[in-house]
């Protein structure tokens, strides 16, 4: 893991608040309300005097202020792999990031596109533009398992809220960690109402969570395969060929990064049938053009990356309890591993 080391107190005290010119005014004010100090536009060319050290807000952060002048950089997004891709980051500067709600946005995006694919939505919604009348089965989620890969705060909002309604959830993290003691396992009785314990010793938000090296036999069992993942040196194209040639009929969902698909093998995937469906939104290059091949995939939707977008007030509450947490001397639970990403 990196550690960056805090910034120190009277660097911060003495820092320039640079914000983005694309957020809100009220954004803003309440930026500088927490800062208390005046902020100025973050732009290309790093401001006078030039020993004074920054503490940025914004989505990217430009060429010129990638310096050891660069104290913090607080993103207005989750996801922080643009900003490490596009050049080399600065060793001293503490990076945090913007979670806000998204997890609970993300989660019911998640819920809505498998409650509507039990209950027949898009078959029906297509008999109703032929004025066709037909019964068509629908499925119960209950008791059904769902793959989630990643089980950060993401994941697990996702998969407390699926837990909720009785579906079992399973955790895939970087390496195993402890589920329910063997054998605590919850159970759904077919025909019964799901009774849903609080969470077990292991991860919160899951029945069970295993490695990534060894989910082959959880990807067989499952119903939907969720990716919650970031876009790392390590997940880039981690859904290939070989993971998908475990599925057995399960629908794959994706609302963490496009470039961790490799999209060739979710094609073949679907195309044979071992991938039911697939609901994507995100992909490996956003937007897509009218005339990409992604919008001809058999049994998909796209959506434009809009499961988890930021509000203004994410943005605020996030950045003043890392403020809190920098001013007492005490490391951002938002903090980003540079080494990592995420």
């Amino acid at each position: 893991m990196t550690t960056t080391p805090l910034p120190a107190p009277d660097e911060l005290a003495r820092a320039r608040l640079l914000v983005a010119p694309s957020l809100d005014g009220g954004l803003v004010r309440e930026l500088e309300r927490v800062a208390g100090r005046t902020a100025e536009p973050l732009a290309d060319v790093p401001p006078s005097p030039s020993g004074v050290p920054l503490l940025c807000v914004g989505e990217t952060l430009p060429e010129a202020l990638r310096t050891d002048r660069l104290l913090w950089f607080h993103s207005v997004n989750a996801g922080t792999d643009p900003l490490l891709s596009a050049g080399p980051w600065p060793a001293p500067a503490l990076l945090t990031r913007t979670v806000g709600r998204m997890g609970e946005r993300m989660a019911q995006y998640v819920l809505g596109w498998i409650l509507a694919e039990c209950q027949a939505v898009p078959e029906f919604t297509a008999q109703h533009d032929r004025a066709h009348w037909e019964r068509l089965p629908t499925e119960l989620i209950a008791g059904q398992t769902a793959l989630i890969y990643g089980t950060g705060r993401i994941g697990a909002a996702v998969g407390r809220l699926l837990r909720a309604c009785g579906v079992r959830t399973v955790g895939v993290a970087r390496t195993t960690r402890s589920g329910p003691p063997p054998g605590a396992e919850r159970g759904v009785v077919p025909g019964a109402a799901p009774v849903v314990p609080g969470p077990g010793p292991g991860v919160p938000g899951f029945d069970l969570v295993v490695g990534a090296g060894e989910d082959g036999g959880a990807l067989a069992e499952a119903r939907w395969v969720i990716s919650t993942l970031p876009l790392t040196t390590a997940t880039e194209g981690f859904f290939g060929a070989a993971r998908f040639a475990a599925v057995r009929g399960a629908t794959f969902v994706n609302v963490g990064r496009g470039a961790t698909v490799d999209m060739g093998a979710l094609e073949d995937a679907l195309r044979d049938g071992r991938v039911r469906r697939a609901v994507l939104d995100v992909l490996p290059t956003e937007p897509a053009a009218p005339d990409d091949p992604v919008w001809r995939l058999p049994r998909t939707v796209i959506t434009s990356h809009s499961s988890g977008i930021t509000a203004d007030e994410d943005v605020a509450v996030d950045f003043a309890a890392c403020w809190e947490a920098v001013t007492a001397g005490r490391r951002p639970g938002l903090t980003v591993d540079v080494g990592r990403g995420y």
